[in-house]
């Protein structure tokens, strides 16, 4: 299955909440789910009632996209929380807060998780001396990403480090000056401030 490349916005307008895919824009009033909350489509606003197991798909659909998996990808990820120790669910979402996209995502230095996955993929970001271009790597405990030198006078770099997109987690510490991320710890719960519902999440792939 190819990854999509169709219009950002329509995702979040077919999921019915902000997924916080095009960075600045989400955040304006261009923003295209404040000015049509309701999903594409001709038949968008006259949609009927959904069933149990069309609220799940949506559920999964949500997190699926936030994270930009795809769909193989997302069940190998729930495979792997459902053999882990703890609630399945949670798992599954700290697995997802642990890739290396989003940390690059989470520590501001990239305005969607879009941004940061190009950013690892044109290999500008550094795992202490290695150079990593894997958006799917999974960070641990005392790893310490860095901005490679040469990459740091890039524009849109310089300008995210100046001025962050956003305040990092407390299970990361940035120093956007020196242009480093270090994870100081194992993100919770807690820090994934998306309304998400994992529990459906489990409920669909049950079945």
């Amino acid at each position: 299955m190819a990854r999509y490349t169709g219009p950002k916005c329509r995702l979040c307008r077919r999921e019915g909440v902000k997924l916080y895919l095009k960075g600045e824009r989400c955040h304006m009033e261009k923003c295209a789910i404040e000015r049509r909350a309701y999903p594409p489509g001709a038949h968008g606003q006259g949609r009927a009632k959904r069933s149990n197991y069309g609220i799940q798909l949506r559920e999964k659909q949500k997190v699926r996209r936030t994270y930009g998996v795809l769909e193989q990808q997302f069940r190998n990820y729930y495979e792997k929380a459902s053999a882990m120790k703890g609630i399945t669910g949670e798992n599954l979402l700290m697995m997802l807060e642990r890739r290396l996209d989003n940390v690059v995502y989470r520590a501001g230095l990239a305005g969607s998780r879009d941004e940061a996955r190009q950013l690892v993929l044109h290999r500008h970001v550094r795992i202490g001396t290695r150079l990593v271009n894997v958006p799917s790597f999974q960070v641990k405990t005392g790893m310490q990403l860095v901005i490679k030198d040469a990459s740091r006078t890039v524009p849109r770099l310089a300008a995210l480090a100046e001025s962050p997109m956003r305040e990092p987690p407390s299970w990361l510490e940035v120093d956007h000056k020196a242009f480093t991320i270090k994870v100081v710890g194992m993100p919770t719960r807690q820090d994934v401030d998306l309304p998400i519902q994992e529990s459906l999440i489990v409920e669909l792939y049950s079945k």
